[in-house]
């Protein structure tokens, strides 16, 4: 049935006039749900129970702070000073168990008295975090990410360097590694480092401590690990084999390797699909004295582009193509092995959810210790998020060749438009405290789906 023009337009005949009085007025009613999540997998015990010896201390609580910039990080909040934007919220104020939130110089404090002590807290209370959702998911076999991400800073900021920083080469950077399970969508480990450091060497000791990691929250099971080219070094490939892992490594086209004389000669490929061909090789290296297995891929593009001319191994006549070296002690074939390694991509769009919706790549200190708690508490409040999902909403799916998570998550911006960041009302009708978020069918809907699937779980 069509309505008439006058049911459906509204005349607005001036601006509303502003008021600031209404007590119980919250942004963030979605918050309560994550509070329960909070109590039913017992968070706030565990962090008072594993943090407050190791943490600063402060007046408000360390643990509460903890949890405070966790649901400020959860609701888009991005420096501290955004904290003034939660004052007198009741929810927030519910869910980290204030009833005055501390001022952004309070909490600017605390991160800055962070020592590294604190920071290994941190890291230890996030293992536990990450091994509650790979338990969850039920993960055999454990497809873990390596690579690190640029942070800018600024000139003062302790312990940034001038490195690898593509789009700003001058300015002072950190350079922090992570470490990230494909299949659970949980990030095990995150350590902070000056950016003036390298990639593939550096992570030597960072390895060494996820190794030890495993084995103390998920104990010896499969481990395939996926990393960039700046991973491929002879220590780094002995270390995997000691460890007795599966690891697929991108390859740089190095003169001493002679892969471009390799694929100039090749003239059968064997097709990956309608795009990509392969082919693999036995490769002794001389200088590391060992024999390693290399699959070289093209990929036919519809334009020249910086490969091409760097390799000049095209024939105008044939088209023009992209080339990738992957190194490997795998077993699988080429077209599998292809699958296997672009799901790696997907580390690239945590970082991206890191960074723009949990404030990863954000500075809020002086000091190295803090920016690195800071960046702790990002990842604890990212897979929390996770960890919400997969106790209430997320649905399983399927694996596959690319090792997509087992769950479907929803990103922080969907899951703050649809229930964090909604509008409510709290009252006390008979003494009750009660939260009235509006009648909408959707929102009630999503409310009441996840607050009974939260239910269930417990």
């Amino acid at each position: 049935m069509r309505l008439r023009r006058t049911e459906l337009h509204k005349r607005v005949n001036g601006a509303l006039k502003l008021r600031f009085e209404c007590e119980g007025l919250t942004s963030y009613a979605g918050l309560e749900l994550m509070r329960r999540f909070f109590q039913q997998c017992g968070l706030f015990r565990r962090v008072r129970e594993s943090l407050e010896r190791w943490i600063p201390r402060s007046d408000y609580g360390a643990s509460r702070l903890v949890i405070l910039v966790i649901a400020m990080l959860i609701s888009g909040g991005r420096r501290v000073r955004h904290l003034l934007h939660l004052r007198n919220d009741p929810v927030v104020a519910r869910t980290c168990g204030l009833q005055a939130l501390p001022t952004p110089r309070s909490v600017g404090r605390w991160l800055g008295s962070f020592d590294h002590a604190g920071v290994e807290a941190l890291s230890r209370f996030n293992e536990r975090i990450a091994a509650d959702g790979l338990r969850h998911v039920g993960v055999t076999r454990l497809t873990i990410d390596i690579d690190g991400s640029v942070i800018s800073t600024g000139l003062q900021v302790e312990g940034a360097q001038r490195g690898f920083n593509p789009h700003h080469r001058k300015v002072p950077s950190y350079y922090p590694i992570t470490a990230y399970e494909a299949q659970s969508g949980m990030v095990l480990r995150v350590q902070n480092r000056p950016g003036n450091i390298h990639d593939g060497k550096a992570s030597l000791p960072f390895l060494r401590e996820l190794f030890e990691q495993i084995d103390r929250t998920c104990g010896r099971m499969v481990e395939e690990y996926r990393m960039d080219g700046a991973f491929f070094r002879r220590d780094v490939l002995d270390l995997l084999d000691e460890r007795g892992a599966e690891y697929v490594i991108k390859v740089p086209f190095f003169p001493w390797l002679g892969l471009k004389q390799k694929v100039a000669n090749r003239q059968s490929w064997q097709r990956v699909d309608g795009t990509v061909s392969c082919f693999e090789t036995r490769q002794w290296l001389e200088p590391w004295r060992r024999t390693v297995r290399i699959v070289i891929y093209r990929r036919r593009v519809a334009h020249e582009s910086a490969k091409n001319f760097q390799l000049d191994l095209f024939d105008p006549n044939d088209g023009h193509y992209e080339y990738t070296a992957i190194v490997t002690n795998r077993t699988i074939g080429g077209p599998n092995l292809w699958w296997l390694m672009c799901g790696r991509g997907v580390h690239e769009k945590v970082y991206g959810e890191l960074k723009n919706g949990f404030a990863f790549d954000s500075v809020p200190t002086q000091r190295y210790e803090g920016n690195s708690a800071w960046q702790m508490l990002s990842v604890l409040a990212f897979n929390l998020v996770r960890l919400f999902q997969m106790s209430s909403t997320a649905p399983s799916r399927n694996g596959n060749r690319k090792r997509r998570t087992l769950r479907v998550f929803e990103s922080i911006q969907t899951l703050r438009f649809e229930l964090f960041n909604r509008a409510g009302l709290l009252l006390r009708p008979s003494g009750r405290a009660t939260l009235d978020v509006g009648n909408n069918h959707v929102v009630r809907q999503r409310f009441s789906n996840t607050a009974r699937c939260l239910d269930q779980a417990a």
